[in-house]
């Protein structure tokens, strides 16, 4: 039976070409490394003793640049490549972090971290478009969720070591590793991976397949990113508010808020992939999954209102990750498969950016609700917001099932 159970797990990885074998190996390089985005917040709090707004206004300037470089990455990439833009994405990024551990002023870090978000994510909407020109179709959500098991596991590794790292020689190893592993992953990615203009997975009935109808007319995609933005406000306050939470009512460690997050991505690694699977073989809506997430991260947000005891901070993960789960992969599997030939990059940046606003919403309005009104208030405000998101989710699904559209 366990023997069984194992070989059903293992084919869900066969199938997938040697490039998104690589591009998953780099993606786990990258994100092993990235130890700065789960301690941002408290570095800025307690290392370098702004206050709450302030920490709001540096979190904006980081999703600003966000939204920015995303746009960019998705415009460049239909230009002049995905590949190219990826490269310089990671390579600078990677030495820009090298230098950022050296501002501490507030208007410097606003500057450096808008700089730095602009370049940095300029790689996720062409890391999206590669995954596209390097998988089949049919393999195609599976391909984006094998990347996001490698982005999980890095993740599961990466916060215990950096709280470690936090607590023997400081913050500022945290830019080092991160700095590091950015270029180390893109080299790899640049020798491995010869570039591809085009997919030759396109079909080949459909040579002349070209843009019906501009991303801005797209009323069902408008509407699905409101749901896909609701979810990463939700989700972007296991980084920014969650982690502050829980050393102030909680008096956790940074090693203590660290293997929480890890639990996170374990769970992923082990899950994700079957539950793809599942879904993909007995054709449930990607758009229904979707909403369900949303209303699991939604349940997850109320479950922090409960604040005598410490256990539900295990609960209140646990449902964020299953939520996590059925959101994320899903939402960039529906992105992608609305996007006309050749115009990947445009809907792919446009879905992008609504996570990168998400960052902006979620560290600015969480910041402010906590410093005038406290975190109780914040937890149900957050709740409410992702049930909206969730009667947002059911509206796209009647509105794509009147397209007659498998979604």
């Amino acid at each position: 039976m366990l023997k069984t159970a194992f070989q059903r797990y293992i084919n869900n990885f066969k199938g997938f070409t040697r490039e998104i074998w690589i591009l998953a190996f780099i993606t786990f390089i990258n994100r092993a490394g990235t130890m700065v985005l789960p301690f941002l917040s408290k570095y800025l709090k307690e290392d370098l003793h702004f206050s709450y707004s302030e920490v709001g206004w540096i979190m904006v300037c980081f999703g600003t640049g966000s939204i920015i470089g995303a746009w960019l990455g998705g415009k460049l990439s239909d230009k002049i490549g995905f590949y190219k833009i990826m490269i310089f994405s990671l390579l600078t990024s990677g030495m820009m972090f090298f230098v950022i551990q050296f501002i501490t002023s507030f208007v410097g870090l606003c500057i450096s971290m808008f700089m730095i978000m602009v370049v940095a994510d300029m790689y996720r909407p062409a890391m999206f478009v590669s995954i596209g020109a390097y998988a089949k179709p049919e393999n195609r959500t599976r391909a984006l969720t094998l990347v996001r098991l490698a982005i999980n596991l890095g993740f599961a590794a990466g916060p215990a070591l950096g709280g470690l790292i936090i607590m023997s020689i400081g913050y500022r190893g945290l830019f080092w590793i991160d700095g590091t592993t950015c270029i180390i992953a893109i080299l790899i990615f640049w020798i491995k991976v010869k570039e591809k203009k085009k997919s030759p997975f396109i079909d080949k009935k459909h040579p002349d397949d070209v843009l019906t109808h501009s991303v801005f007319k797209d009323k069902p995609f408008w509407i699905f990113l409101f749901t896909c933005l609701v979810s990463g406000i939700l989700f972007f306050q296991v980084f920014t508010t969650i982690p502050l939470y829980h050393r102030e009512q909680f008096n956790l460690t940074e090693f203590q808020t660290g293997l929480l997050l890890t639990m996170n991505g374990l769970i992923i690694f082990f899950l994700e992939m079957p539950i793809v699977s599942y879904v993909e073989r007995h054709k449930i809506s990607k758009v229904k999954v979707v909403t369900m997430g949303c209303f699991l991260m939604a349940i997850s947000i109320f479950l922090m209102l409960i604040n005598t005891w410490s256990g539900v901070l295990i609960i209140m993960m646990l449902f964020m990750t299953v939520g996590e789960m059925f959101a994320f992969p899903f939402s960039n599997s529906v992105a992608l498969s609305r996007a006309p030939k050749g115009h990947e990059g445009r809907y792919m940046a446009i879905y992008t950016m609504s996570f990168s606003l998400a960052h902006i919403i979620s560290s600015k309005v969480g910041m402010e609700i906590i410093e005038y009104h406290g975190y109780q208030v914040n937890w149900f405000v957050m709740g409410i917001l992702g049930l909206l998101g969730v009667i947002f989710g059911i509206w796209v699904l009647r509105l794509i099932q009147k397209e007659h559209k498998i979604l």
